[in-house]
């Protein structure tokens, strides 16, 4: 009997070293995701009110109202100008190829 008791108390010894082990790793990863979080929280909470100072400057901002004012008023005239562009281009392969690699191409002339 006292070969069992000695090996039932070595293996209740072994079950307890992993229990702390695992008792100090589960510490250890609660107190990094306690870390972690804190951390993301401060750099999102950051980034929202830099965002929110931004919007607030663009809201006061005339000047940005005043210049999607203008290309809006002057987007018609735009659409000519290209237009007028992919027409040209149609019997200029070269100037095709030059508007295709600029982005600028209709999608009737990229084919």
């Amino acid at each position: 009997m006292s070969e069992n008791e000695s090996s039932n108390s070595s293996n209740v010894a072994d079950l307890q070293d992993n229990v702390a082990a695992l008792q100090r790793q589960l510490f250890s990863l609660l107190l990094a995701l306690i870390v972690v979080s804190g951390t993301l929280t401060v750099y999102l909470y950051r980034q929202a009110s830099l965002i929110h100072k931004d919007i607030e400057a663009i809201k006061g901002d005339r000047q940005v109202e005043n210049i999607v004012y203008t290309f809006n008023q002057n987007r018609a005239g735009m659409q000519t100008f290209l237009n007028e562009l992919n027409d040209y281009a149609k019997t200029h392969p070269d100037f095709q190829l030059l508007l295709q690699k600029n982005g600028m191409a209709s999608p009737a002339a990229k084919k």
